[in-house]
Formats: structure tokens, C-alpha cells, sequence
């Protein structure tokens, strides 16, 4: 299936831009589809590139007429501050929701049918355990995580009703960037840990926050999966190449397979492995948990191994110093800042 083009929405964000790489550089075309209303446009640079929104079915309609051999859809392109969902709802089920049926619809009219989605991991319930799998109970607790939900109930509604068939990859947390420094993080002020921690050793920060010293964990910080971008990247290729057969070895049009590390690492440890890269402390405060937050889950990867072949390849370490040298540097020759 070499040689053939993969139409990736959201692909001049952090996740989508790693993926269109990956997808290079195994030989497939992507063609990115993105509004830029997060997204970055010199992430796009050199590539076949569409801008405009998700819901615009006309547009859509073009870049298949223009590109008839593209055989799958890589759904990216969302909103994801947990903060920002939590202050405005209405934005997050505008964007995500109501514009992902849109998509959806549009794809089935088109003749696209193999349809992979970005879900998230934030749609587990807390177990005491913390290791969650594919089939473990579901409470989304942010409007975030509930739009993600929301989404692949109608991706797997949609897959019921024979328009396509469709795959949720429910990431746990990408850090790093593209080890050919291509693409990385790209917000200024960024919501997440890594990219936190990098700002404080940079010094655009003054410190770094534990948000939450009193979850139910061995140190009462929160507990994560964290997962190399690259590694993330390649899971989707992986997941176009063994499309067809994932649906040969299973009942139903419809998938939901993990991505994560298999590791549980609490925010503690994670500082206190950037400390180590880094070479020296920063400065580190504790403070109150953040509205949405939830103690946190890992996953485990059978399914992933099982049917794509798939696992981490990357460390934790390897993903901060990636982040760190393009922050640092690349990000500044791409980016100017």
C-alpha cells in the first residue's frame, strides 16, 4: 500500500505534523487538512496542504476529487486544553463534536472508508490500580475528555451503520519531538508538563508547579503514561498498513486500541528525571490540583502489540532531551521564538 495518500486533519499541529512526517518517511503521501486555528503553518511547509475547516463539506469534496487515491483519514484536528474546555464548553463541543459529525458524514458521502481517530486516554475512570485497558469503565470528567467521548461514539455509530469502518487510538501523553527535529511543541506557554519543565530550564518560566500533592498515588502527585511522539507517530502507520487485517481478526467495523507505555510514572519522578537530563534543578512549587484534572491511569499494550506489532521503542529520557533540544534550538530556527 506503499506510494498511496492519507488525508490527516489537524496536520499542522504537534501530533498531526509528526505523523505526516512518519508518513513520509514510510513512503505515503499525506495530505494535510487544517484550519489553523492551532495548528502551525510552517509545519506545512513543503507539503500538500488544504486550509480550511473540518465541516466544510465542499472543500472536502475537492481535495478527494483532486486526490481520488487517498485510502484513509487520520482524524487530528481538535481542540485539547482541559482548562480552556473547562471555561468554555460551548467551544469545545462546537470544534470537536458537532464539526467531527460533519467530518464523518462528509467521508462516508465520499467513498473514504477507513477512518483512524485521535481519542485520548482521559476517558478512563480512575482505578485504584491505575493500569487501564480497552475494556475498563469510562468517566470522562472535563468537557474535554467527554467531547472525545462524544466523538467516538459517533465515529463507532457511523462504523455500525456499514458507512466506513473506523479505529480509536486513545493516546495517553505524547511528549518529545520529531528525533530529525522537523516538527515539535510549538505553543509559548504550554498546559502540559514537558513542555512546563522545559520553559522553567529555559527560564521563560520562573518555576514549575506539581498541580496536585494529594492523589491517591505512592508519592500524591498525579500518575501518567507518558509516550514518545515518534512512537506515537509510527503507531499510526502501523494502523494504516494492518487496517484491513485488524477488521479480519476481529467482529464488527469498529476498534478501540491504547497507545501508551505500559509504565505508570507519577509527575514527581517525571521531574525528577527532566532534573537528571537537564543536568541541574529548577525550581519546583507545590500547588493546588487544576479543574478537570483526575488522578491518572497507564495503559496495558497487549491489544496494541497484538494487533499492530506495535510498542514504545523511546524512554522517557529520550523524550526530554528531543523536547529540550528543540525548544532550545530547532524551535527557534523554524519558528523564530
Amino acid at each position: 500500500m506503499k506510494n498511496l495518500k492519507v488525508l490527516v486533519t489537524g496536520g499542522a499541529g504537534y501530533i498531526g505534523s509528526t505523523i505526516c512526517s512518519a508518513l513520509l518517511d514510510s513512503g505515503y503521501t499525506p495530505i494535510i487538512f487544517d484550519s489553523f486555528v492551532t495548528g502551525c503553518r510552517k509545519f506545512a511547509d513543503g507539503r500538500i496542504l488544504y486550509e480550511g475547516d473540518i465541516a466544510d463539506h465542499n472543500l472536502l469534496e475537492k481535495i478527494v476529487k483532486q486526490h481520488p487515491d487517498i485510502t484513509h483519514c487520520i482524524h487530528c484536528a481538535a481542540r485539547i486544553v482541559i482548562p480552556e474546555s473547562v471555561e468554555n464548553p460551548y467551544l469545545y463541543y462546537t470544534e470537536n463534536v458537532a464539526k467531527s459529525i460533519d467530518l464523518f458524514h462528509s467521508l462516508k458521502t465520499l467513498g473514504i472508508g477507513r477512518i483512524i481517530f485521535s481519542s485520548s486516554a482521559s476517558l478512563y475512570k480512575t482505578k485504584q490500580s491505575f493500569m487501564v485497558t480497552e475494556d475498563s469503565e469510562l468517566f470522562p470528567l472535563s468537557p474535554y475528555a467527554k467531547t472525545k467521548l462524544c466523538m467516538e461514539l459517533a465515529l463507532e455509530d457511523f462504523c455500525g451503520a456499514g458507512y466506513f469502518k473506523g479505529i480509536s487510538l486513545r493516546y495517553f501523553n505524547p511528549i518529545g519531538a520529531d528525533p530529525k527535529m522537523r516538527t515539535g511543541p510549538f505553543v509559548p506557554d504550554p498546559s502540559h508538563i514537558l513542555g512546563k519543565l522545559v520553559n522553567t530550564a529555559l527560564g521563560a518560566e520562573s518555576e514549575f508547579r506539581i498541580a496536585g500533592t494529594d492523589w491517591p498515588t505512592r508519592d500524591g502527585s498525579a500518575i501518567r503514561d507518558y509516550i514518545h511522539i515518534w512512537d506515537l507517530a509510527r503507531a499510526h502507520i502501523l494502523a494504516v498498513e494492518k487496517f484491513d487485517e485488524i477488521f479480519t481478526a476481529q467482529d464488527g467495523d469498529y476498534c478501540v486500541i491504547n497507545l501508551g507505555s505500559g509504565k505508570g510514572v507519577t509527575v514527581k519522578e517525571f521531574v525528577a528525571a527532566f532534573q537528571n537530563v537537564f543536568g541541574k534543578d529548577i525550581t519546583i512549587k507545590n500547588a493546588a490540583r487544576r479543574t478537570g484534572d483526575v488522578a491518572g491511569a497507564y495503559t496495558n499494550c497487549d491489544k496494541a502489540r497484538r494487533l499492530l506489532g506495535w510498542e514504545t521503542g523511546l524512554t522517557i529520557e529520550d523524550g526530554i532531551k528531543t523536547a529540550l533540544h528543540w525548544t532550545d534550538n530547532e524551535r527557534k530556527k523554524i519558528l523564530g521564538y
